[in-house]
């Protein structure tokens, strides 16, 4: 690979695991770089209003244990939190070109998947049955 520079990563789309979510659900998507202050202080905003009832946080890859984290502080800030937890994987597709064109190589395109994780946290009681659930103070 001392050959190739890695020019492009494309994140494949892939569909929430959760099934009859409202449309206008509020989803904090949890990247490496973000900051916890920023994000808790959006989503714990939105949390006490009395509209809202849920919120999902997604991360992927480095973001996983923030993303973890962000819903722990969550929890202990709002009590009486319903949460459904179910982790995955995000396939991601690596461009890497030649460093010297003239060489005769050819661009190579890598398929990783990746860990991700998405968190529904609830003012409303959800199925417990529901492979993931961890019902308030628990």
């Amino acid at each position: 690979m001392e050959n190739y520079k890695k020019t492009k990563i494309v994140e494949k789309p892939c569909p929430l695991p959760f099934a009859d979510l409202p449309p206008d659900i509020i989803e904090m998507k949890v990247k490496d770089g973000s900051k916890i202050r920023n994000l808790m202080g959006y989503a714990i905003g939105k949390m006490e209003l009395d509209s809202v009832r849920q919120i999902l946080f997604t991360g992927s890859g480095k973001a996983v244990s923030k993303t973890i984290t962000c819903v722990e502080i969550m929890k202990r800030r709002l009590k009486e939190l319903h949460q459904i937890t179910k982790v995955l994987f995000k396939q991601i597709e690596e461009i890497w070109e030649p460093i010297v064109p003239e060489a005769g190589l050819d661009a190579l395109t890598v398929k990783r998947n990746i860990p991700a994780i998405c968190i529904l946290l609830s003012k409303d009681a959800l199925d417990p049955q529901e492979p993931g659930y961890q019902a308030p103070g628990s």
